[in-house]
């Protein structure tokens, strides 16, 4: 399962609470070379890796997908980290933007579900994206272009979910699992 969204709409969010929810999805961590944020760690968050490290990744054909995003700012998916999963037994969730997203479904086609998270609004996602206060001028202006060209996305996945009421959103997220991982709704993690 796939969970993409511009940056700010509330994925992280929303995979957070899923795998939080059912034992039987774990998440794809992926690779990147943008610096590591300071509640972020390695190996859990992202692997953070060099440029010059994922450089070579690629020539490796070590990736399911991969994107410059912005210059040496590489994300992808490691061929091992699903293979890793899947021998695990587990459903792969993963939280990646959205050219990602179309790659992993080119890839995985009817064995993967992509939800696109909708903010309510532009103005909504840009003044989350602000109230941050992660990003540099020039980095969040840059995370702001890119948002208003991946909102033209919604209509090209499986599944479009608005995050409007968080609570809303996360239950709705829960029975698009349930769904498509045929998962007994009692099987849910207790709390």
């Amino acid at each position: 399962m796939v969970v993409t969204a511009p940056s700010g709409a509330g994925k992280t969010t929303i995979v957070r609470h899923l795998l939080a929810t059912f034992d039987e999805l774990d998440f794809s961590i992926s690779a990147t070379t943008r610096p590591k944020r300071k509640k972020e760690t390695h190996a859990k968050d992202y692997y953070f890796i060099s440029v010059q490290e994922f450089q070579k990744k690629i020539k490796n054909d070590d990736f399911v997908e991969w994107e410059e995003v912005y210059d040496d700012q590489f994300y992808g998916t490691l061929k091992s980290e699903v293979k890793r999963l899947r021998e695990l037994g587990k459903h792969v969730i993963f939280d990646i933007d959205v050219q990602g997203a179309i790659s992993i479904k080119k890839v995985y086609q009817e064995d993967v579900h992509v939800v696109f998270i909708k903010p309510p609004s532009k103005e909504v996602l840009f003044n989350r994206l602000k109230n941050r206060k992660t990003e540099s001028t020039k980095s969040l202006e840059r995370r702001i272009n890119k948002a208003i060209k991946e909102l033209e996305y919604e209509d090209k996945f499986d599944s479009v979910l608005l995050n409007d009421v968080l609570e809303v959103a996360l239950k709705d997220a829960e029975q698009i699992v349930i769904d498509f991982c045929k998962i007994p709704a009692e099987q849910e993690k207790q709390p």
